[in-house]
């Protein structure tokens, strides 16, 4: 199946946007030893409404963290527009291109001890283009989600925090605004709780 409604994020993000992991395994920090690291990520997210399953990316992952509190002080999540299809009512062909525009920045922490990583972040996710049966629905320029869709994910077993690994975590999309006719059947079709978000981080470049 091609790809649906997501680029995350930062899904993720959105991750996006998501993790950060630059708390890399380095010498224990002295004052204020703020790092950024950037990480390969790919991945996938599945939406329930539609109980369609998304690959993402190839992308990649910048993050900066504060290694004497292991806060993050920064995350950006890059990954490309998605673009996938899925069935309305069963039987209806529909096609859609996402983007996903972060809000505000990631907050989170990230523990060198224990290897473990979970970050919150905010990104609106706007439809670009829909096609319903095979024909182009005008959406206009500002079809989006009415609030941001808050991404928590949490780093999963085995993850490593200068090898990366898998970062997972569940969201919910409220209700799409401004897409014209086409509001009705994509707040039909995508809004949901219950969705889930699934990245793997390659290692971590300094």
């Amino acid at each position: 199946m091609r790809r649906p409604a997501l680029t995350v994020l930062t899904l993720a993000a959105a991750t996006s946007a998501f993790v950060g992991l630059g708390a890399i395994a380095a010498p224990m920090a002295s004052a204020d030893t703020i790092i950024t690291a950037t990480y390969p990520v790919s991945g996938s997210t599945h939406l329930k409404a539609p109980n369609a399953t998304v690959p993402l990316g190839p992308g990649s992952l910048s993050s900066t963290v504060d290694l004497n509190t292991g806060a993050v002080t920064a995350a950006t999540l890059t990954l490309p527009p998605a673009t996938g299809a899925f069935k309305v009512l069963g039987f209806i062909p529909v096609s859609a291109t996402t983007t996903l525009s972060p809000v505000g920045t990631a907050s989170g922490k990230v523990s060198l001890a224990a290897n473990t990583v979970s970050v919150t972040t905010q990104a609106n996710m706007r439809i670009t283009s829909l096609k319903v049966a095979g024909l182009p629905i005008p959406v206009g320029s500002s079809c989006q989600t009415s609030t941001p869709i808050t991404f928590t994910v949490n780093s999963q077993p085995g993850f490593n925090v200068l090898n990366g690994g898998v970062v997972a975590g569940t969201y919910t999309i409220p209700q799409f605004s401004h897409c014209g006719f086409a509001t009705l059947m994509i707040n039909l079709t995508l809004p949901g709780s219950g969705n889930t978000i699934s990245l793997t981080l390659g290692k971590a470049t300094l």
